[in-house]
């Protein structure tokens, strides 16, 4: 059996909706990802830095749909990796601006994430890598990755610094 390429990423995630105006409000005006093509009120491609998209959102099969309930299989939460602290801490600062309740924040030794839930019930984990060399690892050398609170008064002041 052969393993991937350690260089392969994951390129896109394309999200099931049920208001396509409102996913954007959210993906587009709280999280901050730019519309790079929209379909009309049927789907929009949004992305950091110009990609073509890093995030789909479409309406075709779920225009005024619910999310589905608790206990059934489907996407646990999709994780968008920022490029730094810094980073993190801006997205933070405007889903508390925006009132945007968060599910969980955690500090896993390897990142710091937050955790949410967009306006479809979709998770969604925004996280910071730490440098490899910083990971915690056992007497072995192997990953100790660990689930501690993530200290969101320390992460907002790096948005001031």
């Amino acid at each position: 059996m052969s393993n991937l390429p350690a260089s392969t990423t994951i390129g896109h995630v394309h999200l099931k909706v049920a208001d396509l105006d409102r996913s954007l409000a959210f993906w587009e005006g709280v999280i901050g990802f730019e519309v790079q093509m929209r379909i009309g009120d049927e789907a929009a491609f949004l992305s950091a830095g110009g990609y073509h998209h890093h995030i789909a959102l479409n309406t075709w099969m779920s225009r005024g749909a619910t999310p589905p309930p608790n206990g059934h299989t489907g996407l646990f939460h999709v994780a968008i990796l920022l490029p730094d602290r810094r980073g993190l801490a801006q997205v933070l600062h405007r889903l508390r601006a925006a009132g945007h309740p968060l599910t969980g924040a955690s500090d896993h030794g390897v990142s710091e994430a937050i955790y949410l839930n967009d306006p479809d019930g979709n998770g969604v984990e925004l996280y910071r890598d730490r440098p490899v060399e910083d990971w915690p690892r056992d007497a072995e050398g192997g990953l100790a990755m660990v689930t501690r609170p993530l200290d969101l008064k320390a992460l907002l002041a790096e948005v001031d610094s």
